[in-house]
Formats: structure tokens, sequence, C-alpha cells
């Protein structure tokens, strides 16, 4: 099959259009084939094993440990494992695993979803690393509720354009946060107000719940924008150097947050079966709508890799296959 492949860790340029061998499911795992795969900003992070904690965390010291690149997925179940019933060979599914840069992939059953319907695999295949990503940050972080003012930073990004919608399905007056060429864009995704963050100070209103998905401003910044007793979700960070990352700046939010009245909460997310069945429903019921930037077929991997890092795209970046 062919695959996008690393033997050691540096920037795109080490990636690989490669024939490989096709994986086989074991138990509780399905074979995917594989029609499109999400670009999330995390495939840069594991090509470069930057920051270094990702080493440390078991990904792989000196070289990745799994050489195929590609997290979120699109496609049909060739094959299902011992002991899955779910899924049968044939059925059209979203969900992540390591490796979606394939034409085959090989995904744990509790990581994967019926593809709805209304959906083409393109747009599907961004959904369940950035969506589960908003919906976790809104509901269990942020505790959202109906009528709450919230405000979005990074409105345009694959995790931004899923939570201003999440934000207003929940009943949430949303305004949203991005840069002049993405406002008339963020408009359509049905938010009450956008703050284009060039031209104005997004921290002179206040919010009960503050999703900051850019790492644009300091917590102390932050904090301006939120109401007595507001929430603050910080979710990852591009801008914390080659060790750490954005993990520094989730520390230093539980560091403060005994001693201020704001909650101050830093996410680390997860792509979990039931939160993809939350997403399909609301997906199927034309409550949220992936937002596509592009496709790139597979053998440009590295471009729309490289796209993404730089922050270039509004929405979500899928190679086809």
């Amino acid at each position: 099959m062919k695959a996008i492949a690393q033997d050691r860790y540096g920037d795109s340029g080490v990636l690989e259009l490669r024939d490989l061998a096709r994986p086989a499911p074991g138990p509780g795992e399905v074979l995917v084939r594989v029609h499109a795969a999400g670009v999330d900003p995390g495939v840069w992070h594991l090509t470069t094993g930057q920051p270094y904690l990702l080493r440390l965390l078991g990904f792989g010291l000196r070289a990745p440990k799994n050489p195929v690149r590609g997290l979120d997925f699109a496609g049909t179940v060739e094959e299902t494992g011992d002991g899955v019933t779910k899924f049968r060979p044939g059925d059209a599914v979203f969900g992540e695993c390591a490796g979606s840069f394939a034409e085959y992939a090989v995904a744990k059953a509790d990581r994967v979803a019926v593809k709805p319907a209304r959906l083409s695999f393109e747009q599907a295949a961004g959904v369940a690393i950035s969506g589960c990503t908003a919906l976790q940050g809104l509901r269990d972080a942020g505790r959202v509720r109906p009528g709450q003012p919230v405000l979005v930073v990074g409105a345009a990004g694959g995790v931004g354009s899923f939570a201003v919608q999440l934000a207003k399905a929940f009943g949430a007056e949303v305004t949203a946060v991005c840069s002049t060429g993405k406002t008339d864009l963020v408009r359509t995704l049905g938010v009450d107000h956008v703050v284009d963050y060039t031209r104005e100070d997004f921290t002179e209103r206040q919010y009960d719940v503050v999703l900051d998905t850019a790492s644009m401003r300091g917590l102390g910044q932050l904090r301006r924008a939120l109401t007595p007793g507001g929430t603050l979700v910080l979710v990852g960070g591009e801008n914390g150097g080659r060790w750490l990352g954005g993990v520094q700046r989730v520390a230093g939010a539980a560091l403060l947050n005994p001693f201020v009245g704001h909650r101050l909460k830093g996410l680390v997310s997860a792509v979990r079966g039931a939160d993809l069945e939350v997403l399909r429903e609301m997906l199927e019921a034309g409550q949220v709508t992936p937002l596509l930037d592009r496709t790139y077929p597979l053998a440009d991997a590295v471009a729309a890799i490289d796209h993404v890092h730089k922050g270039h795209s509004a929405g979500k970046v899928v190679l086809t296959l």
C-alpha cells in the first residue's frame, strides 16, 4: 500500500511516499480503507518530534515508533478484528488512529464511529480530533450553558471552527476572534459577533467562558476577558518552545487557579467513541458542519502539513486517497 512515512525526526522534508505492507487488525481493532485523512497540527509535532516531551511520552526517543504519519481519517471498514461487533466490512466510518496517511490503517474500534450520511469522506476526515477537542473544551472544561456569553479565540482554525458551532448549538451567545482575512468566512458559521484581533482588543468585553485555541495572549490578558467567576479553557499551544510546547501555559494556569476567582482549565483532550457519537448526531442533524479549507492528494502531504503549520488554513485541511 502507499503511505507517507519517515525514519527519523525532522521537518516535513523527512516524509516520503512509500510502498509498505498492509497492516492487519488485532483484537478490538478495525482495518479501514482510507478515503481521506485530516491534517492536524499534531502531525507536524510527531514529524519533528517537538516538543521533546512527546518523545518522553512514548512516541520514540530517537525516531518515531510508528513511521506512518496521520491521525484523523474517514473511509470504509475492510476487515474487523476479534471481538468487534459494532462494525462490518463495507461500513463507512470516521475516527482517529496512528498512521492514517496511508491507503489502509488500523484503528481501535472505540475510536471509530459511523460516518454521517450527509458528510463526504473529505468532510468527515477532519472531525475526530478537532471536534472532540472543541466538544470537551466547551462541555466538560467550560461547562457552557444556554444564554452564556462565550468567546472563542482562533475561531477560523480546526478546533475553533467546531467550537463556535458547538457553542451556538449549546445555546450560548458566541463571539469569534480571528484575523482580518477570515472574518467573512467565520460569520458564515452562525456566530453572533466577530472580532478582528488585528483591529480590536477582544479583552475589552467580558465573557463567562473563554476558549483560547491560538495562544495569542498571556494568562493575565485572557483573564481580563472573563466575568467574575468565569472560566478560561486553554487548548494546546504552538509558541512554547522545543522542550515543552504549550505545556508550560497549561501548568501555569493550574498553579494559578487556586488563588484566583476564575476557573483556569488546561485541556488535555482525547478521541473517545462516546464523543464521536455525540458529534455524529449533531453533524447528521446539521447543527455542526466541518469547515473544509482545501484538499491535497496523498503525494502532496508535505505541502499540506506545511500549509497547516504556517497558520494559513481556515478550517480543516484534508488529504485524499
